[in-house]
């Protein structure tokens, strides 16, 4: 489901905020994105995100405005020992030239972050801003998924409408099919010598119409749109859409039987468009947790 959501925490005079974005996806799909000087948090902060959700693709940015942590401090220690090093060096190769403190700043990790108690309120400040962007998208994917549901249960009650009209039709079918079985054989044998056992012809037409009788998939299809209309009105915080998939699989392949075995225009068509609404629903599913 997609979604979107904004959360922020005070820190010190500054502040961070987190930016969450959800697309829909079978997987939890995390991608952090942090300023420079909160990168080592970005292994927690897509801890954060996976305590919490269970699947999409997920874009986190988190940033900070104002100043949120103290200053970083020279190692002056460090810093003396890499300039004495440079000194002699200097002396060695180029005695007597200037060797300026610039040079001090291409030498990485001079400067000491703060750490301890800081580093915790920061980890904290990062953790709140995260939850409170995933509130945010939660609430927004939420109204989402009520529409999805109201045009998932609407969409169940018209393939409901399609199986009683297909059963409607079914009550006179078989009596149909024997009528125009029977008409064939009569039409194959006229200006034939050919006698056939009244009782043998009998049982060969109830085998066919036998046959192409479908309320056993009718049966099957009521039952499993029952399973599906009571998913989709539990209301609970479980997710369904893994069951959901499974049942219109199901349902689909009980059309597809039911379709070969109809000999009657009128449940044919009736059908094709259980199948579509079918699709539909199997399409609106995918976005369903």
């Amino acid at each position: 489901m997609t979604g979107f959501g904004v959360g922020e925490v005070s820190l010190g005079e500054g502040r961070v905020l987190a930016e969450i974005r959800s697309v829909n996806q079978r997987f939890l799909d995390v991608r952090p994105r942090l300023p420079r000087e909160l990168a080592e948090l970005a292994l927690f902060a897509e801890h954060v995100v996976r305590e919490r959700l269970r699947r999409g693709r997920i874009e986190l940015v988190v940033r900070t405005e104002g100043p949120v942590l103290a200053s970083a401090t020279l190692d002056v220690a460090r810093a003396r020992g890499v300039f004495r090093q440079l000194a002699a060096l200097r002396d060695e190769l180029a005695p007597g030239s200037e060797l300026p403190l610039s040079l001090l700043g291409s030498v990485p990790d001079l400067f000491v972050p703060p750490a301890g108690p800081e580093i915790a309120a920061l980890r904290d400040a990062v953790r709140g801003a995260i939850e409170a962007a995933i509130v945010a998208m939660e609430a927004m994917c939420r109204a989402e998924g009520e529409a999805l549901c109201a045009d998932l249960s609407a969409r169940a009650k018209s393939l409901r409408k399609l199986l009683d009209a297909v059963m409607a039709q079914a009550d006179g079918l078989r009596d149909v099919v024997q009528r125009r079985l029977r008409e064939r054989i009569e039409r194959l044998l006229a200006g034939t010598d050919v006698a056939l056992d009244p009782g043998r012809l009998e049982l060969e037409v109830a085998l066919i119409v036998d046959k192409s009788d479908f309320t056993e998939e009718v049966t099957r299809l009521r039952s499993h749109l029952d399973q599906l209309e009571s998913a989709l009105s539990a209301g609970g915080s479980e997710p369904v859409g893994r069951r959901l998939d499974f049942l219109l699989q199901e349902m689909v392949r009980e059309a597809n039987t039911l379709g070969a075995k109809a000999q009657d225009a009128t449940v044919s068509q009736l059908v094709v468009g259980m199948k579509v609404e079918l699709e539909r629903l199997r399409e609106q599913v995918q976005n369903v947790e």
